[in-house]
């Protein structure tokens, strides 16, 4: 799909202010969505949506359709009266530039579970009973496993799900029924606080659409083993008869590790996919378009070929690549859904038919200034490789920011970003952003610690490294008047103001 010219910030909105621990759907995110539209921007690209999981990676979520509990609106639950004012009273280990996950998990969660008892206790108005059961309804194909998932992962004090007693792990029919009764209070909390998280999000979603600001989402392609859709489509996975991965995903060391990343997902069994004519991939993805206007997805080189690590390998050292499903996929879901904006992250190692499948279906690939300027003119990151079917970033989630990159960058690399751009490098964040911007690429992404000129100290993620990350939030002082005029400036200068929007 032929995107327009256009440019956009990346930040995920648990790194949005706010006095309750963690970014969430409230007053700061609709604030955001104004300072985009203030700074000429057109896109809003985010990571998952989905819960968060080891590491509290939301590359590991317990669900691949639920919604992260964390960034439900609890001045929104105050506004409909299921908390009370004393209820937001901020734990004193909050922090305005770090999201302590261990301070506001436990304190957040049991906000939602007074929200949620006091929405159960008496009658609610007709039309939260209404917009409530409506909610369930809809979304039942995943939302039903999710809750029991979700209740029974609580009572086993979240062993793996193989380990769970009493036939649950093999969902027989009487323990199901059985758990069902059992846990049913508790299951009602888990879809109440589901109902609450899309019902902000697609009202936040309207809101940033009427500003001319469009979504980007993030679709990993693995998930993680501890969650519903595993546990409910145990034959869609690659286990063994005790129902462990058998494989687990990674990828071969690269520039991030020199012992690959062993991201520990169960590998898909893409032959009984194919025999259900990808229905499960096709349900993901139209969930996806629900909630975002493009969705970016993750790993994209694995639907060419995968790297597949024996379970039982610490490291992802002895691997092995093996063809995945390729278009028939894709075709599948083209075939439902019709035509798709998708980003296809095509990083790491990119071979001939991971560009042949991208292309096959019009889906940009990725460019990250970052890792342009090691080599020679060659190299594929620089902008005069660039083409219009490209999103070009000053690096991503994945990066360190472009300040920390600059401060640790070799001497070569350094010398190579001078002479290529005829900078001195003592702006280098903005000359990163404004390489971007002058790209021929049709997207460009701008992280928020770049437009800020924050330091490796801000950085969101560090691949392969499970503790210490995703915890980046910024404070609106922060955020000068300079960011916006320069930033919209650049998109003036460089046509990524949306007035020259091509059509679709």
């Amino acid at each position: 799909m032929k995107f327009p010219r256009k440019s956009g910030v990346l930040l995920h909105p648990t790194s949005l202010p706010g006095p309750f621990g963690s970014g969430d759907l409230g007053t700061a995110a609709y604030h955001f969505v104004d300072w985009l539209q203030t700074a000429g921007q057109k896109l809003w690209q985010i990571l998952p949506l989905s819960g968060i999981g080891p590491g509290n990676s939301p590359y590991m979520s317990s669900s691949a359709f639920a919604g992260n509990l964390l960034l439900i609106d609890l001045e929104d639950l105050q506004r409909e009266g299921w908390l009370q004012p004393d209820d937001l009273t901020p734990d004193a280990g909050f922090e305005a530039q770090r999201l302590n996950f261990a301070a506001v998990w436990p304190w957040r969660m049991e906000r939602l579970a007074r929200a949620a008892r006091a929405f159960a206790a008496v009658p609610p108005p007709a039309h939260h009973q209404a917009a409530f059961d409506a909610f369930c309804q809809a979304h039942s194909a995943w939302l039903d496993n999710y809750a029991l998932f979700m209740s029974l992962a609580e009572h086993f004090n979240w062993k793996d799900w193989c380990e769970w007693e009493g036939g649950l792990a093999l969902r027989e029919p009487p323990a199901m029924d059985q758990a069902r009764s059992t846990h049913a209070q508790r299951i009602a909390f888990w879809k109440f606080c589901q109902w609450r998280f899309f019902t902000q999000w697609l009202r936040l979603h309207a809101y940033a659409n009427g500003r001319g600001i469009q979504i980007v989402g993030d679709a990993p392609i693995f998930i993680a083993y501890q969650s519903a859709e595993v546990w409910a489509r145990q034959d869609l996975f690659d286990l063994d008869a005790g129902g462990r991965p058998r494989v687990v995903a990674g990828v071969p060391p690269d520039y991030f590790s020199a012992t690959g990343q062993r991201w520990g997902n169960p590998i898909y069994r893409w032959s009984a996919h194919a025999e259900e004519g990808y229905a499960w991939w096709i349900e993901r993805v139209r969930r996806s378009f629900e909630l975002v206007d493009i969705v970016r997805i993750d790993h994209f080189r694995g639907f060419a070929s995968y790297w597949e690590v024996p379970a039982s390998e610490p490291t992802a050292i002895k691997g092995q690549w093996l063809p995945g499903p390729g278009a028939a996929l894709f075709n599948a879901i083209h075939a439902a859904l019709g035509p798709l904006a998708i980003i296809a992250e095509d990083l790491g190692e990119v071979t001939p038919d991971v560009e042949v499948l991208r292309r096959a279906f019009a889906f940009p690939g990725m460019r990250i200034l970052q890792f342009a300027f090691g080599d020679d003119s060659t190299n594929t990151f620089l902008p005069h490789h660039h083409q219009n079917d490209t999103v070009v970033y000053t690096g991503t989630h994945d990066n360190d920011t472009t300040v920390g990159w600059w401060e640790s960058a070799s001497d070569k690399e350094r010398k190579n970003v001078r002479d290529y751009l005829a900078v001195d490098g003592h702006d280098i964040h903005w000359d990163l952003m404004r390489a971007a911007c002058a790209s021929v690429a049709d997207t460009a992404i701008h992280p928020m610690q770049d437009i800020l000129g924050l330091g490796t100290e801000h950085r969101m993620n560090f691949p392969g490294k499970c503790e210490g990350y995703w915890e980046w939030r910024f404070e609106w002082a922060q955020v000068l008047p300079e960011h916006a005029c320069r930033l919209a400036e650049l998109c003036r200068i460089y046509g990524r103001d949306g007035s020259n929007d091509l059509k679709r």
